[in-house]
This record gives C-alpha cells, sequence and structure tokens, in this order.
C-alpha cells in the first residue's frame, strides 16, 4: 500500500475523509467538510421539511432546478410522483400517481414554458409533460429501430434534449441504445449499444448534451464500464472518460464543470459505497465528495472510491443557483434528498 493511501485510509482529514481498516466510517459528523480544492461541500441531511405522511417517498431518483428556481424531485412513489421543493427545502405542490417506475427527468424550456421528461422504466415509456403533470406526448418503445420486438425489451433511463428540441433517450437498463427523435417524436437515429468496440455502452445510465466548447457533444454514462463516453450530436463516437472505480449515473452540467453521483465503489459493491464526483471541462475529476482524493499517475485517473459514508447509492446530483448541491438517492430507506452548501 502506498504512504498516500495508508493514511487516508488510517486518519480524518481536513476534508472530513475517515477510513478504518479499509472501511468507511458510518456517520459523518456535521462539521465535515467534503471535497478537495474549490468543490468543497458541508452536508445537511435535514434539508428536506415534507410530512413523510402526505409526502411519502420512495427510491429518490433525480432531481433539477426549473427556471422559477424550484427544486423538482421525481421519486417512483406513487402517491407523489413528483414533489417541488423550495430551496430552503420547503414542500411547494406534488402530483403524479402513474409513474411506477419513475426514473428519469430531465426538463426544456419549450417556448418560454417549462416541460419535463419522465422515463418509466416499468411502463417502458418517456412521458412528456408540463410543469403541473399535464401529458403532452408519450414515446413508447422503439420498434422502428428494428432493435426491438417487444416493449419489455426497452427500459429507458434518461433523456436529454437538445437546444434544438431533438430527444435523446437512453435505453440504460435494456439494451444500451441511444435514440434519438425530433421534438415531434419522430425517429431520427439511433446508437451505442451493446457490444465489444470503444463506441458500444454497458449500462447506459445517463445522458446529457454538453454545450461547454465549440461544438456541441453528447455525454453518456456506460456505468458498468466506470466510464462516461462522447459523442457528436449525430451519434458518432468522439472518446471515453475513464473513471476507474466509480459506478456514475448521470452527468449533470452546470457553468464549467460535469457532477455526477456515483452509486456505488467497483472495490465495495452493493455495499453502500456511493459518492460524489466532479469533473472540470478537461474531463478532468477535481474533486469527490465523501470520496477519495483524485489521484492522477502518468497522465491516468487512480482507482476511486468512498471514503466516508455520507450516502448509501447516490443516483443523482442537482446544482441551483447558487452553487448548492442536492443529491437524490436510490435504495437507502427512503431517505429524502440530501443538501450541500459549498464552503468558501
Amino acid at each position: 500500500m502506498k504512504r498516500r493511501q495508508f493514511i487516508e485510509q488510517s486518519l480524518l482529514t481536513a476534508s472530513g475523509t475517515l477510513l478504518l481498516g479499509g472501511m468507511a466510517k458510518a456517520v459523518a459528523p456535521k462539521d465535515i467538510v467534503f471535497g478537495h480544492g474549490n468543490k468543497r461541500y458541508r452536508l445537511n441531511r435535514q434539508w428536506s421539511k415534507a410530512d413523510v405522511s402526505r409526502y411519502p417517498v420512495n427510491d429518490c431518483h433525480e432531481m433539477l432546478q426549473d427556471s422559477k428556481g424550484r427544486i423538482v424531485l421525481l421519486t417512483n412513489e406513487t402517491r407523489n410522483n413528483v414533489l417541488l421543493y423550495d430551496k430552503s427545502g420547503k414542500i411547494l405542490s406534488s402530483w403524479g400517481t402513474e409513474y411506477p417506475g419513475a426514473h428519469g427527468l430531465s426538463i426544456f424550456n419549450e417556448g418560454g414554458e417549462d416541460v419535463l421528461f419522465i422515463c418509466d422504466n416499468i411502463r417502458h415509456q418517456v412521458i412528456k409533460t408540463t410543469m403541473q403533470g399535464k401529458v403532452l406526448m408519450t414515446l413508447d418503445y422503439p420498434a422502428i429501430t428494428g432493435e426491438y420486438s417487444k416493449p419489455e425489451e426497452f427500459i429507458p433511463t434518461e433523456t436529454a434534449i437538445a437546444p434544438n428540441g431533438d430527444i435523446y433517450v437512453v435505453d440504460g437498463y435494456g439494451k444500451d441504445f441511444v435514440i434519438q427523435y425530433d421534438y415531434k417524436g419522430n425517429y431520427i437515429s439511433h446508437f451505442g449499444g451493446r457490444g465489444t468496440e470503444a463506441k458500444h455502452l454497458r449500462n447506459a445510465h445517463g445522458i446529457c448534451v454538453d454545450l461547454r466548447h465549440a461544438q456541441p457533444e453528447l455525454i453518456v454514462t456506460s456505468r458498468e464500464q466506470n466510464a462516461f463516453k462522447r459523442y457528436s450530436i449525430q451519434g458518432e463516437y468522439i472518446g471515453t472518460i475513464e473513471l476507474p472505480g466509480a459506478w456514475v449515473c448521470r452527468p449533470v452540467i452546470k457553468d464549467d464543470y460535469l457532477y455526477a453521483a456515483v452509486l456505488q465503489s467497483s472495490s465495495r459493491l452493493w455495499q453502500q459505497s456511493g459518492f460524489v464526483t466532479i469533473l472540470d471541462a478537461q474531463h478532468k475529476v477535481v474533486s469527490n465528495l465523501a470520496g477519495s482524493t483524485p489521484v492522477y499517475q502518468d497522465g491516468h485517473l487512480q482507482e476511486m472510491y468512498q471514503t466516508v459514508k455520507a450516502f448509501s447509492y447516490p443516483h443523482d446530483v442537482c446544482i441551483d443557483d447558487d452553487g448548492c448541491l442536492y443529491v437524490a438517492q436510490w435504495n437507502s430507506g427512503k431517505v429524502y434528498p440530501y443538501k450541500l452548501e459549498p464552503v468558501a
């Protein structure tokens, strides 16, 4: 074991990194600060003020902020699939009883009005709605591609919407294709899928449109490969962002940075070993929240892992207009999302 790893696994540092014999400590004191460099945050587990008897959650799958500043949460609890909060954690409204497999949540401003795209992996559909829950469009399984013979083969996990309104759907629990539609829901193309080449995907769990560079790109999760993969908006493979040890969920871009919940660490599969990772515009990891210090050797990122059990199975990250983070979790005891506030 290298000296840095030994120290990291033996004592509590200023950033709140604590391992005992290589195992993450079960609790995270309130005064611990997570992260590295200029991306450091203090955890607030009591952010949500929701009354559990009125607004229960099951898996908290995804979150985002709308144009009115509200924080929107998607859960597969059919008493209220969508919860709308203000930034202080107060519930403003709720709706949705018909999405038992509610998993992916994306937002797009269409003609001055926000619309949502919900991926339901039990219904095998993508549903476009208003912010009040009115259904505007439904995308069924893409038989037109020739890759699917029945709805059950299509298990969508996320969407991304291009500036022109094109819709990209990732079939992350199905056949791992990315299916592109126009804004009306007409099929355009598909790419990715499973295979042995670099362009292929394995557990295409998330997707986003990256507008940080001269040419827009798509960033797609290949979770079981511990990677993000880059494509042109036409679906041409560009390259792979290796994230060894990290079962990353969807990529979320805010300003110059990419944020992602890491469901679990490869070194401790299915042991509630998740954390949050942050990459800069050059696709370099600059901070891990409740995770190991990012280290590059000869240009290669070394394996990352959870260091403090602040999270169980993080599933998504939302970044608000104040720079605060909200973390939604899967299979974590029906907990409400946590909030992380930046430390100057």
